[in-house]
């Protein structure tokens, strides 16, 4: 036990918080394996080339400033986007044509044309041109749509 709190005292310092008075041993596990799933996160999106990075941490704060209970965490090596703890969009790029696209895991409810299926059953995708303005109306119609579906209780 002695390893792992010189381990915490480490890490906190290295981090910058000064009193840990407050946590027990279950609170120093559960402090330092979100610290690295933040971590995680955040080298996701800085680990990409530009423009890539740049579209992609633009989506990530046009998503997340849709709602105040929406979250962003890391899930199966993607930037997912979950509501009150549901998973309902995630960012990710596309393999043949190397574009970013905001993947809406309930899109068998949406009829947009722009909206993409592929060989997907459930999910659909809306693809985006990193060389080109991000369509923010048409982004912001369908993240809300997305969210009604799951305010509504789908």
């Amino acid at each position: 036990m002695w390893k792992t709190n010189i381990f915490f005292n480490q890490f906190c310092h290295s981090v910058g918080i000064t009193n840990q008075s407050n946590l027990d041993s279950y609170g120093m596990t559960r402090f330092c394996l979100n610290y690295i799933k933040m971590k995680e996160l955040d080298d996701f999106y800085l680990k990409q080339e530009e423009p890539l990075k740049g579209t992609l941490l633009a989506l990530k704060e046009i998503i997340l400033k849709q709602d105040n209970e929406i979250t962003n965490v890391l899930k199966y090596g993607m930037p997912f986007f979950c509501y009150k703890g549901k998973m309902f969009c995630y960012l990710w790029i596309h393999k043949k044509l190397k574009q970013p696209y905001i993947g809406i895991v309930e899109g068998k409810h949406f009829d947009e044309p722009f909206l993409l299926q592929e060989a997907r059953s459930r999910m659909k995708i809306m693809l985006l041109n990193s060389n080109e303005d991000l369509p923010l109306q048409r982004i912001g119609n369908v993240i809300q749509k997305a969210l009604n579906l799951y305010k509504s209780g789908i």
